[in-house]
């Protein structure tokens, strides 16, 4: 390859490098942005980005709205709904449990709705032996178990209803009656309100519980992540450290399923 052309090859690989910085801003952004917003996201002047805007606009990877700001493009929806397609949630949360389990020194798990009820798909043990009574493939009850509530209280009414008529079957299930339907419905306000459930003592006793809903680009529930670990031995509150990084997990993963909101 001649000097001339070798240049030109990394002229053009710099321009694509200063398209894809475009891009990063406006997804990081998670809302459309105007030509000065965003090209200072991405760190250039306005004039040096709308040239590559233009060009993102024809292929259709962006497009501009009624306010003359720039959003996702026919093009870039369609991508980034295939990507989405693609997505295996346990797999793309398996890491995060990881780390989440590492940071805190607990067990930590992740649950989906199968065709029992919140079942338990991964356990990541903590690096101290503990005594929880979990294991892969554990039907959890939707009344007495955080992960259980957490469910819960992003079901619909009917989906719910047709859920607890099956509690009994699953651990630490209960017949549903007028009572337990008033405290799950409380209990599922807290859980909207904070974003996260405990569960100190319950349903193994001296095994405290902490669980936070991962939501996809529908905003549906897409798996459940918790935490846990011997009573005493962590802060379970719902305004504690290990909440707020079991918080920051689940907005994370629900940002990287196209959840509206991004991770903060």
């Amino acid at each position: 390859m001649s000097e001339f052309a070798d240049n030109k090859s990394r002229r053009g690989i710099q321009s694509l490098d200063n398209t894809g910085q475009l891009l990063a801003a406006l997804a990081d952004a998670a809302r459309p942005l105007s030509l000065g917003e965003l090209a200072r996201a991405a760190g250039m002047v306005p004039a040096k980005a709308f040239p590559h805007l233009v060009s993102l606009q024809k292929i259709g990877l962006l497009s501009r709205n009624a306010d003359g700001d720039f959003e996702a493009g026919t093009l870039g929806l369609e991508l980034g709904l295939i990507a989405l397609q693609r997505l295996s949630p346990a797999r793309e949360a398996e890491p995060e449990i990881v780390a989440l389990a590492h940071a805190t020194g607990l067990s930590a798990a992740i649950a989906v709705l199968g065709p029992l009820g919140p079942t338990v798909i991964r356990l990541e043990e903590a690096l101290r032996p503990q005594h929880v009574s979990l294991r892969v493939g554990t039907v959890l009850s939707m009344v007495n178990t955080a992960m259980g509530r957490t469910f819960a209280a992003y079901l619909g009414d009917d989906a719910l209803r047709q859920a607890l008529a099956q509690d009994p079957i699953r651990m630490a299930g209960v017949r549903v009656d007028t009572a337990a339907r008033s405290e799950l419905a409380a209990r599922m306000m807290r859980i909207r309100a904070h974003g996260v459930d405990n569960a100190e003592s319950r349903p193994v006793p001296g095994i405290d519980t902490l669980a936070a809903p991962v939501f996809d680009h529908t905003g549906a529930v897409a798996l459940v992540i918790a935490v846990m670990g011997s009573s005493g031995s962590f802060d379970s509150a719902l305004d504690g450290d290990v909440a707020h990084m079991l918080r920051q997990s689940a907005r994370r993963l629900s940002w990287r399923f196209g959840a509206a909101a991004p991770a903060s």
